[in-house]
């Protein structure tokens, strides 16, 4: 058995960095198996050692404790390849609700390498009285919606990614906020604001009163960090485009916050 238990953490969330955190340094106790003498429960513990793997899609992201890489893995083989020469001993999905095809090829690769997965998701928001929710699947059905709607100042809060969706809805005015400035195609009537969240109730009032937006569009990212945004809307009287979540692959182990994926780590490697 290896002196240490390694986990490959697949990042990018407020979530990832915190697990990374909790996992970082932390030693997995057993009990001394027979023969071995009883010299403490020091002796048989294995130190976890955290890879936390990043899809580099952010400029400058903020890197969590422990090691950490940047960049794909060659679709599901090229990860599975991954896992046995690192002598990964559990894979955590820590990625973005819609990074559909990193969890898709994860689910396959620990699969193939015989790794146990667990899938760590923050739990979707739920509509609350006095919201105004237009719910669609895609971002080309929130572009539709958009249109159906009649929407005129929209903030628009789905990621630089997806803005080629948009781009073709000439009567809206968008405001785009992400992390790195945006790249074509895009709206051609737009203004970017580059931020970061955890964002404020008191700021995201401001924001929609500011710019005098009737219309928000969010993917159902789940968690506290980006929630005000809803809240304002519902106090405004805001409508909101909300897309659900892509189907997570059949059979994973889930869970819904950093302390019970470290409580699973505890049970699989102690």
């Amino acid at each position: 058995m290896s002196e240490t238990f390694h986990v490959l953490l697949l990042g990018g969330t407020t979530e990832a960095r915190r697990l990374a955190g909790l996992l970082h340094g932390e030693v997995l106790h057993r009990e001394p198996l027979h023969g071995e003498p009883p010299h403490g429960e020091s002796a048989y513990g294995r130190a976890i050692h955290v890879t936390t793997s990043l899809a580099g899609r952010v400029a400058r992201p903020v890197l969590p404790p422990g090691e950490v890489r940047i960049g794909g893995f060659g679709g599901a083989e090229g990860l599975s390849r991954h896992l046995r020469a690192h002598h990964v001993d559990a894979v955590i999905d820590a990625t973005h609700p819609f990074a559909a095809t990193i969890s898709r090829n994860a689910a396959l690769a620990a699969a193939d390498a015989h790794v146990p997965l667990l899938a760590l998701r923050r739990p979707s928001w739920v509509p609350a009285e006095g919201d105004d929710w237009h719910t669609v699947g895609s971002l080309a059905g929130a572009a539709e919606a958009l249109a159906a709607l009649d929407a005129r100042r929209v903030f628009l809060t789905t990621g630089r990614m997806g803005l080629a969706a948009f781009a073709g809805l000439d009567e809206p005015w968008f405001l785009v906020r992400s992390v790195d400035p945006p790249e074509p195609p895009y709206p051609a009537r737009m203004e970017t604001i580059l931020d970061r969240g955890p964002f404020t109730l008191e700021g995201e009032r401001e924001l929609l009163r500011r710019h005098r937006v009737d219309t928000v569009v969010t993917k159902d990212s789940g968690g506290a960090a980006t929630a005000p945004k809803l809240t304002a809307a519902r106090e405004a009287g805001v409508r909101v485009v909300v897309v659900r979540r892509p189907p997570m692959p059949e059979g994973i182990c889930v869970a819904a916050t950093p302390d019970e994926a470290v409580r699973w780590v505890r049970q699989l490697g102690g």
